[in-house]
């Protein structure tokens, strides 16, 4: 006879048979993330990721790489985080409820300290009171103090072991804020946060405060990835990211939001100046020799084509990153390599 543990190890390994069946014949590869995808689909517990499994394999007759991260990103690796979050606030909710206790347990030792004092003082009013009565009642206020002192060295050992629990739970919290706000694999901040800082930034612009955007792509992104596999891709994408960081400085916002996509939020800059930093990025990109790691083959260079848009009167964050966008795809029409922006009716630069 069976067990129901037998029954569940046949389970799994029947539905890790399906998803390889279904990894090999839609692909794009056996990555991890793509089995995580797949086995996810054949579970079925995650209804939107199946939708959109059904509409790109309908749509291109399977999964690019680029599927498979967005996938994963979108339902998998943010239903991991918010499990996380939910596990982090039910722990921080037991520590309040064992804090709200032990404040009651103090409050209780202090009603009943209170009332030993009233009772001691009565006493002392009695008429009749003798040396002998006057010892019994100072011995037994002793007694309920040195209770109460022992009481209260319990509870504060309590609150000092709940205090470090809840900033325990307070920096994981934080920790995993912000692992959902950024890119797992350039560090940047991710589509989500992006798309946050795009909306705050424009709601806070003024006339006399510009907001500028730059959209940057990837040329010839896919090339690199079918002829060096997707682990060189993305190395080009972390290339990008770390120029990124050399030539982009705060109060300025780098991201990815797509797959081989990136923007810059630039709050306070005008047209002039955003088209400057784009420059420089795009500089900075096409300086960098790519190397193969795994054999230190060199690769050649990267370059990267961007759009510039600046803020204007009735823009909204979608109506903005649709311009940005089309000046980005506008420069790669025109041979890549190149940062077109709104402010000069779409005039290549090249350096």
């Amino acid at each position: 006879m069976r067990g129901p543990g037998v029954e569940d190890r046949e389970r799994s390994f029947a539905l890790a048979h399906r998803a390889n069946e279904l990894m090999r014949d839609y692909g794009p590869s056996a990555r991890p993330r793509a089995y995580a995808v797949w086995y996810s689909y054949v579970v079925g517990d995650t209804p939107h990721l199946n939708d959109a499994v059904k509409r790109l394999t309908a749509e291109g007759g399977g999964l690019t790489d680029a599927d498979v991260d967005a996938l994963y990103e979108t339902h998998i690796d943010s239903r991991r985080l918010a499990t996380a979050a939910e596990h982090m606030t039910a722990g921080l909710l037991g520590e309040i409820e064992g804090i709200t206790e032990t404040l009651d347990l103090s409050l209780g030792s202090a009603t009943q300290y209170g009332e030993s004092l009233k009772a001691f003082t009565d006493n002392l009013a009695e008429a009749a009171l003798n040396r002998a009565r006057l010892r019994e009642l100072v011995n037994a206020l002793v007694a309920t103090t040195r209770q109460v002192t022992a009481d209260n060295r319990i509870l504060e050992g309590r609150m000092r072991d709940s205090r470090k629990e809840i900033e325990g739970l307070r920096e994981t919290l934080e920790a995993t804020r912000v692992e959902s706000l950024t890119d797992t694999l350039t560090g940047l901040a991710n589509r989500k946060h992006f798309e946050d800082a795009l909306t705050r930034g424009i709601a806070a612009a003024t006339a006399a405060s510009p907001f500028s955007l730059v959209v940057l792509d990837i040329d010839f992104f896919k090339r690199f990835n079918d002829l060096y596999g997707h682990l060189t891709g993305d190395q080009v994408l972390r290339l990008v990211a770390i120029v990124l960081r050399e030539h982009v400085r705060a109060p300025a916002f780098p991201a990815r939001f797509g797959g081989e996509e990136f923007g810059i939020i630039l709050p306070g800059t005008g047209i002039a100046e955003a088209v400057k930093i784009a420059e420089r990025v795009r500089v900075g990109v096409m300086g960098r020799d790519l190397v193969k790691r795994s054999t230190g083959e060199s690769l050649g260079k990267i370059t990267v084509s961007l759009g510039v848009a600046t803020l204007r009167a009735g823009d909204t964050p979608a109506s903005l990153l649709e311009r940005a966008d089309m000046l980005m795809l506008a420069a790669k029409r025109q041979g890549r390599n190149r940062c077109f922006d709104d402010a000069s009716a779409g005039i290549a630069r090249v350096a």
